[in-house]
């Protein structure tokens, strides 16, 4: 927003400056307890620290406390009672569809059951978003879908722009299902290629990196030719294929 005088800049400015440092702050409480909450630091069933213990802990006012406390009930990871105290719900209890809770779960490195799980969702969503999408895709969005497909098979690229370009190709085949739910599950995706991409890139190897655009090209060739079964069939191999990577990368480290 433009400001237009200086009296006013100045204290915009400082209202400005103040509301980010609040917005930090309150962000850093939240990341810091969440994630604990999520690596088991704070184990279900506990009660956490007092509004008192945490105020003092993180340096923040009791309103960026319990704004963080009001947050990470919202996602499901605590309950709030009166004269008892802030407990930790059970894992049943979290919000798994929310990307700071599915991001805090990568902190310190994806587990296989995580992994595994978030692959077990994709296969339940992902194929059928691709059949869709074959059926109601614009032209707009397979000439998209081609394009990020060339991108990923570029030379030379690094891991984080192959995965940017993976994520962009999935994000466009959701779009083009129509379906807004699958829209909304972006987030699982978006942390699922994250994982993936953490734990094994195929670009560390020419069959990897072959393997994983002709799957890719299949999927946005099926949804072009509008062949809905085509495009689940090439959707289940890609995200197999990155499973399977993310696994196999997840064996030799523990040997």
């Amino acid at each position: 927003m433009t400001q237009v005088a200086s009296g006013i800049e100045s204290t915009t400015g400082a209202r400005r400056s103040g509301i980010r440092r609040l917005r930090n702050f309150h962000s850093q409480v939240i990341w810091a307890l969440g994630t604990g909450i999520v690596s088991g630091t704070y184990a279900e069933g506990q009660l956490l620290p007092g509004d008192a213990d945490l105020i003092e802990q993180f340096g923040v006012s009791r309103t960026v406390v319990r704004e963080a406390l009001k947050t990470l009930a919202a996602k499901g990871l605590i309950e709030a009672k009166a004269r008892v105290g802030t407990r930790v719900l059970p894992r049943a209890s979290w919000n798994m569809f929310d990307s700071d809770v599915l991001i805090w779960h990568l902190e310190g490195g994806p587990a296989p059951e995580f992994v595994v799980s978030l692959g077990e969702v994709r296969m339940a969503v992902e194929p059928e978003a691709a059949a869709l999408a074959a059926v109601r895709r614009t032209q707009e969005q397979a000439d998209m879908l081609h394009h990020w497909v060339t991108m990923m098979a570029h030379p030379g690229q690094s891991a984080d722009e192959f995965a940017f370009h993976d994520l962009e190709f999935h994000r466009v085949v959701a779009e083009a299902s129509g379906n807004p739910f699958m829209v909304s599950l972006s987030a699982v995706v978006d942390v699922a290629l994250t994982a993936t991409f953490t734990l094994s890139s195929p670009v560390e190897g020419g069959e990897a990196l072959e393997q994983a655009v002709r799957f890719h090209r299949g999927i946005a060739e099926s949804i072009a030719e509008r062949e809905p079964e085509s495009a689940r069939v090439y959707m289940r191999r890609a995200i197999q294929s990155g499973l399977d990577r993310s696994m196999n990368a997840l064996r030799r480290a523990t040997r």
